[in-house]
């Protein structure tokens, strides 16, 4: 047998070096996974990624089921959902984003609510309309969310109502993280340990190559805002001048504090790109017509149903506007008797906004931070 050149002994060594260390920490790590069956093992660096957004492709009869399930999976970062359950489990706490949409099946009621845990409404669609015309409702709020918090869409067992869906898919389901938490109290789990094999001294694995400076830098340019009202409000009069704005009792999220739930107003501290989503609901025998309004009354998007029919549905809208400092931004209800925003403890009426992208350039960070 021939001599193994020098180069070749060198690329041998450094292959049966990496495979001690590579073999060392998985072992480390099924140490701290314990008895844990393959299927439950998630990403080995899961990092602080967190998104998803599912479909379904067949209508739900109520009285089926109670947790709307999903037949395709588009994007799951981090595996956080399970479209088998329906479920969102939180691994990465932080503020998190939150749509859907539904269709409505004809001469069927539409009661849909995101709630979070047990059963805690954090918003809802609404439809009491029995036609066989087949629609669609949406609606979106941000959640503050902790490690093993779930979150998930419930819908009402009667069998007067039902979700219609075909191929189509009228039905989506979408989430992802937009800030996490604070690094300062920052933790997060394998989302694929139920809380008994959670083991105290064996801490998650984090992405390596995540910058913490980063994060803490970028921290101090975080905006959001996420509200609710838990009760109607009926125009009154056409000879009303002032422009009010249509203000909220539930906050979900403001960081910042840069929302007032009591003027109803955001006032932009982080000049930037915005995205702004709401939904209100339509009160019964009254039309509906709320804008999103900037400065002193710009119209930027808006919703409207003049049917002044007895039913109750919602209407929604979003936009992307591009703020600077000391920007006001404001939903107004057209005040006179014909229209009216309806909404309970259901909480049919939200407004959210946060900040996509500030105008400081983070390409600069990784030049500095260092």
């Amino acid at each position: 047998m021939s001599e193994m050149n020098p180069l070749k002994r060198l690329r041998t060594g450094v292959a049966f070096w990496s495979s001690c260390r590579s073999m060392f920490c998985l072992a480390v790590l099924l140490a701290c996974l314990g008895n844990i069956t393959p299927f439950h093992i998630g990403p080995i660096m899961p990092g602080l990624s967190s998104a998803f957004s599912a479909t379904r492709t067949s209508s739900v009869l109520g009285g089926s089921q109670r947790s709307i399930t999903f037949d395709r999976l588009i994007v799951n970062v981090g595996n956080d959902f399970n479209p088998d359950t329906g479920r969102f489990r939180c691994r990465v706490p932080g503020i998190y984003y939150f749509a859907f949409t539904v269709g409505k099946y004809p001469k069927k009621l539409l009661s849909v609510m995101l709630v979070k845990n047990g059963q805690e409404v954090q918003a809802m669609v609404y439809n009491d309309f029995r036609k066989k015309a087949r629609k669609m409702q949406s609606q979106s709020a941000m959640i503050n969310l902790k490690p093993l918090d779930t979150v998930w869409l419930l819908m009402q067992e009667s069998p007067d109502y039902a979700l219609y869906s075909n191929v189509g898919a009228y039905i989506t389901f979408t989430g992802y993280l937009v800030y996490p938490e604070s690094t300062s109290s920052m933790g997060y789990l394998n989302n694929h340990l139920s809380p008994s094999e959670i083991r105290p001294n064996c801490p998650p694995s984090v992405d390596a190559s995540y910058s913490w400076r980063r994060i803490e830098a970028s921290e101090e340019y975080r905006s959001a805002f996420s509200v609710a009202r838990t009760f109607s409000i009926l125009g009154e009069s056409t000879r009303q001048h002032k422009r009010e704005a249509l203000n909220f009792d539930v906050e979900y999220v403001n960081i910042g504090g840069h929302f007032n739930k009591t003027s109803g107003h955001f006032t932009c501290q982080v000049p930037g790109v915005y995205f702004f989503a709401f939904t209100v609901g339509k009160h019964p025998r009254r039309a509906v017509s709320v804008k999103l309004m900037t400065g002193r009354g710009e119209v930027q998007a808006m919703v409207f149903d003049e049917d002044m029919s007895h039913k109750r549905e919602v209407q929604s809208q979003s936009v992307l506007l591009p703020l600077k400092t000391g920007d006001v931004v404001w939903l107004y209800s057209q005040q006179d008797e014909r229209y009216a925003v309806y909404s309970n403890q259901g909480r049919y009426t939200t407004f959210t906004g946060f900040l996509i992208y500030p105008e400081v350039d983070f390409m600069d960070l990784d030049r500095t931070l260092h």
